[in-house]
């Protein structure tokens, strides 16, 4: 069964987990918006997706660019859970999983280190 939680609670907790990088790392973050929504239209069982030009692709030509964006899905997350602890869990797996693609890594080396 689906968890319940308000949306000012689960903003909350995807708050908490941008709170967990390391504050060098978080240093290094620019032009980046993370959104909270309800469901990926195409994959509605999509948990976050990051969307942008990695740290490590940039260039010169990036000047100027419109903010790479992070969003967090709230639905899909509380479909996906079975308890509030299981909530905060993955939503942190899950901004930190989008915040290291932002970084340039891939899902494969996410995987090999246990953040899939």
């Amino acid at each position: 069964m689906p968890v319940t939680m308000s949306e000012e609670r689960f903003d909350e907790l995807v708050s908490e987990a941008l709170d967990l990088i390391p504050e060098k790392l978080a240093a290094a973050i620019d032009n980046v918006v993370v959104l909270v929504e309800a469901r990926d239209p195409e994959d509605p069982t999509l948990l976050g997706l990051y969307h942008g030009i990695a740290l490590t692709e940039r260039d010169s030509s990036y000047a100027g660019a419109l903010p790479d964006t992070i969003t967090i899905y709230r639905e899909a997350l509380l479909d996906f859970c079975r308890s509030e602890d299981e909530v905060v869990h993955e939503v942190a797996v899950t901004v930190i999983h989008e915040i290291a693609h932002y970084f340039g890594i891939d899902d494969g080396q996410l995987h090999a280190w246990g953040w899939g």
